[in-house]
């Protein structure tokens, strides 16, 4: 059976409201010692992704290779990701995570991981389970979507 269109507004809502309130709670507020959001994702992004081309990331993210450029050149000016020749093509390059950044990525999620046990402290297991069964399927849901109109968009654009 389809949603409602009223469940669905609401449903857009909230995520949206959890999206800013968790950026929001998980946060150091020590902008010294954490990268901006962007560049964490996209860290994250390429260390679950492993080495590959800036296309492939851009693909994976569902964003276009001009912003990601500008985002892997900061990481790489950081020392948290670093570039090679590709061994296919020598007029690409491929990225991966350094030790310098898989180090700052285990800080953050240690830092995210300690500060949102804490606040999740009166919750019991199934009420956490539970909530992470419907992100997933979220996620889930709206990756593939995202994923789908990405690579229409790239195709289109190419005709």
């Amino acid at each position: 059976m389809a949603v409602h269109t009223e469940t669905a507004e609401l449903l857009m809502e909230e995520v949206f409201r959890f999206g800013r309130a968790l950026r929001v709670a998980v946060s150091t507020g020590d902008d010294r010692t954490e990268l901006p959001a962007a560049l964490v994702g996209v860290l994250g992004t390429l260390a679950t992704h492993g080495e590959c081309r800036q296309s492939e990331l851009a693909n994976a993210m569902c964003t276009s290779q001009s912003v990601l450029s500008r985002q892997l050149a900061e990481l790489v000016d950081a020392g948290h990701v670093v570039r090679t020749p590709d061994p296919d093509d020598g007029r690409a390059t491929r990225v991966r995570v350094s030790d310098a950044g898989l180090a700052c990525l285990d800080r953050i999620k240690e830092h995210r991981v300690a500060r949102l046990s804490r606040m999740l402290g009166d919750w019991d297991e199934d009420q956490a389970n539970a909530a992470l069964d419907s992100i997933r399927r979220l996620t889930s849901t709206f990756t593939d979507e995202a994923q789908a109109r990405h690579s229409g968009q790239r195709i289109l654009s190419h005709n």
